[in-house]
């Protein structure tokens, strides 16, 4: 059977804007290096209104924003100011650790907007979990596209459909951003060992079982698929390799080791990340923050 699991996105409140948090799950805690994935949106703000994410601090793993609309300011504490808007691919590498903001442009608080995208993670491979922070931007224009029989691609990520993403990787990773029209089919190989459909809008089928607004679609491995649109659907794919040990997930850190994610948590207490220039507030460590499942 070509789909292992359908996981519905769980709400979650984020401080004045919600979320579907689809990774981690209880059964599935990473596809391929993700070990995260939120989609946010569509979310009408009103002129006035705006998406205000605080410094707040990673470790071990890569940050990626992509928004389908709206656009976000991203500070981080290595200097780096960068507007993120529709088709761009911000990716910031936390590695030893790195502390960012991300909030809506002062013009787009003034209009209102419609802010909608997702934000993943993708966790650091072995050997390189405490590498030198880093960040990336690639603009939409930057990205490989493809359009043909009803359906636009653009690769976010990683090497897919005859196309393959500037991002600077660590590890194999499949990040695909796909726009189909009602009917139009798209074959979706095994170059991959992990992989999965997640459905930002429209509905979907593959295999015979249906993919709603908000449904992660994890794909069996070892054959292509055909995923095809019941209606008008905007699907991220998304995966991978899996991991040969096991990672952690505490509030903002992840880790392979529980010990190291307890360092950063005194760290982040203690005042001892690099803060992001230009900003004042910064988010207190939870008093707990248990595993996200």
């Amino acid at each position: 059977m070509g789909v292992q699991q359908v996981i519905t996105g769980r709400r979650r409140d984020l401080g004045g804007f919600s979320v579907r948090r689809v990774l981690p799950a209880a059964s599935v805690p990473m596809v391929g290096p993700f070990i995260f994935f939120d989609h946010l949106g569509p979310l009408a703000l009103a002129p006035g209104a705006g998406i205000d994410v605080r410094p707040h601090p990673h470790i071990a793993l890569a940050t990626v924003t992509y928004l389908f609309s709206g656009s976000l300011l991203h500070r981080d504490s290595l200097g780096s100011v960068q507007t993120i808007r529709p088709g761009d691919v911000n990716w910031m590498t936390a590695g030893s650790g790195i502390v960012h903001s991300e909030r809506s442009p002062e013009e787009e608080r003034r209009r209102g907007v419609i802010a909608h995208g997702i934000q993943s993670w993708v966790a650091l491979p072995d050997g390189h979990e405490e590498d030198a922070p880093d960040f990336q931007h690639h603009a939409a224009e930057s990205l490989p596209c493809r359009s043909g029989e009803g359906v636009e691609l653009r690769v976010i990520a990683g090497e897919a459909f005859g196309r393959a993403s500037p991002v600077r990787l660590l590890s194999p990773t499949l990040y695909v951003d796909v726009s189909a029209a009602a009917g139009a089919s798209l074959e979706i190989g095994a170059d991959y060992s992990e992989r999965a459909c997640y459905v930002a809008a429209g509905g979907i089928e593959i295999s015979g079982v249906r993919g709603a607004e908000g449904e992660l679609l994890t794909l069996a491995r070892g054959g292509a698929v055909t995923l095809r649109a019941e209606r008008a659907a905007r699907v991220i794919l998304l995966g991978g390799e899996p991991f040969a040990t096991p990672r952690f997930i505490w509030w903002n850190f992840v880790s392979s080791s529980r010990e190291r994610i307890d360092s950063a948590k005194r760290q982040w207490a203690q005042g001892r990340f690099a803060p992001v220039p230009g900003e004042s507030e910064s988010m207190p460590l939870p008093p707990e923050a248990p595993t996200e499942t």
